[in-house]
């Protein structure tokens, strides 16, 4: 069932609390990527046994893949389920259009990217898309998100390592932090720091002292999002939510827990076929890895139910 326009602004504007109070009490929601059920139910049942919030993240091929209203549903029927604060992202999503029907399903945070589909966007074009974009979101009180230029990587598994002075080249700048969100009037800012997108054979580091600089460059009441959180020492999370980060992008640590634990279940279990007895134990990986998130996001405990 659809939810009603009430029913929507009611869950912005508590999933607005939840940011500021994210502010002031120096925390980072997870947001964690879904592309089925049972990694939705074990997001669930972490941010049920660590009393934390989440949030569950969809981008394009996803939605097409799940449906943008069954996500809906399915989140709206676990949060009562398990008695737990959690909310839908929209991540990553390359058109005005797209947005605009996840802000009418009643997603609470929306991340516009023109970028995603045209790599070569100007800051001008990506602006003005994303000005439309927090300009419908009015109507609902929905959460925008955006950054001015391409993010690197994606949700994969590399075998390269990262070369750091090519990524260096996109890093975000206090300067243009602060001048896209004045431009854009966006509430969530995505820092490029050395986050990447994706797992590497080497672990990420992140120039935490850049992200000092970005947050105090900008406006008090600006959100910080990280991308590209899989495959960082956890350490760099618990600093990162002290300077000011509200919101961490976890997809890839998922995808390699699901992936390699059904792998063995299925190595291990040759002649089952029923599909929905192998899942127990890849749900339990991929609820460690939640939890193991949350716990360094400094989550734990922050659930507003």
């Amino acid at each position: 069932m659809n939810l009603t326009l009430q029913q929507i602004r009611e869950n912005n504007i508590k999933a607005r609390q939840l940011m500021a109070h994210s502010r002031l009490q120096h925390f980072a929601v997870g947001a964690f990527n879904i592309d089925n059920q049972e990694t939705l139910i074990a997001i669930a049942r972490a941010a049920k046994k660590l009393n934390s919030p989440v949030m569950v993240e969809l981008s394009k091929n996803e939605v097409e893949a799940m449906g943008l209203y069954n996500v809906r549903n399915m989140v709206d029927n676990y949060k009562e389920e398990y008695g737990i604060e959690m909310y839908i992202n929209l991540d990553h999503s390359p058109t005005v259009d797209d947005c605009k029907r996840a802000i009418d399903a009643g997603y609470e945070f929306i991340h516009i990217d023109v970028s995603q589909s045209n790599h070569d966007a100007s800051e001008e074009e990506i602006i003005l898309r994303t000005k439309e974009v927090v300009e419908y979101a009015k109507f609902t009180g929905a959460i925008v998100e955006s950054e001015p230029h391409y993010f690197g990587g994606s949700s994969d598994v590399f075998t390269e390592k990262i070369d750091y002075e090519e990524i260096k080249k996109t890093f975000s700048t206090p300067e243009s932090s602060k001048s896209f969100i004045e431009n854009t009037a966006i509430d969530t800012y995505a820092a490029a720091i050395g986050n990447l997108h994706g797992k590497y054979p080497v672990p990420k580091i992140l120039d935490l002292e850049l992200l000092q600089r970005i947050r105090d460059a900008i406006d008090p009441g600006a959100f910080i999002s990280l991308h590209g959180g899989s495959d960082t020492p956890l350490n760099y999370f618990e600093q990162a939510s002290k300077i000011g980060v509200s919101k961490i992008n976890i997809n890839s640590d998922l995808r390699y827990a699901f992936r390699t634990t059904l792998d063995k279940v299925l190595a291990e279990n040759p002649d089952q076929y029923a599909v929905v007895k192998l899942m127990p134990q890849v749900m339990d990986a991929v609820q460690a890895v939640v939890e193991q998130k949350i716990t360094a996001f400094g989550s734990t405990d922050k659930a507003v139910i």
